[in-house]
């Protein structure tokens, strides 16, 4: 059994309370590889936007025994022509991570976008080296693009891939 199917784990909508987490998990060593932000006042816009999807519920944050363990959000379209897909990201804190946490905020995130916003289409832009692509595969997401050289992190570039979920 994984600590995400533990009556200890909960799954609700974010607050604006849940911030300083995000905000101490994006600051952790290592996470910004993950994230096109690449300093620390990218990282506060970046923070301020995923936030501010917490006003239309868009935002899910996962707790075991009410600590913060991870959190999700849909970008939500605000054109009626692509209201019908969104992009998404998560992050899971890194001593959670393995645990099902991740898998249990996409399989949420998915049911908020189909019930609540009427999505048919979810993407996420990842580096081809993310360790969630097998997870993203074994929860119906696909490869649909792949665009070489697109971050640069000191002289080395890495590529990205666009996967993309059909949810009707």
């Amino acid at each position: 059994m994984s600590l995400a199917d533990s009556t200890d784990f909960d799954i609700r909508y974010s607050t604006p309370e849940d911030v300083s987490d995000l905000r101490k998990w994006l600051s952790t060593e290592g996470i910004e590889h993950w994230f096109p932000f690449s300093d620390e006042k990218e990282r506060e816009d970046f923070i301020r936007v995923w936030m501010g999807f917490c006003r239309f519920k868009a935002t899910l944050t996962a707790t075991i025994k009410g600590e913060l363990v991870g959190m999700a959000v849909l970008y939500l379209m605000p054109y009626r022509k692509v209201a019908h897909q969104c992009m998404f990201q998560i992050v899971v804190d890194p001593k959670h991570q393995g645990l099902g946490v991740g898998r249990s905020l996409v399989k949420n995130l998915k049911h908020l976008a189909q019930s609540r916003f009427h999505i048919e289409l979810m993407h996420v832009e990842i580096l081809d080296t993310n360790p969630m692509i097998p997870l993203l595969e074994s929860l119906g997401f696909t490869e649909v693009c792949r665009q070489q050289r697109y971050v640069k992190e000191g002289e080395q570039y890495f590529p990205r891939i666009l996967m993309e979920c059909e949810l009707t």
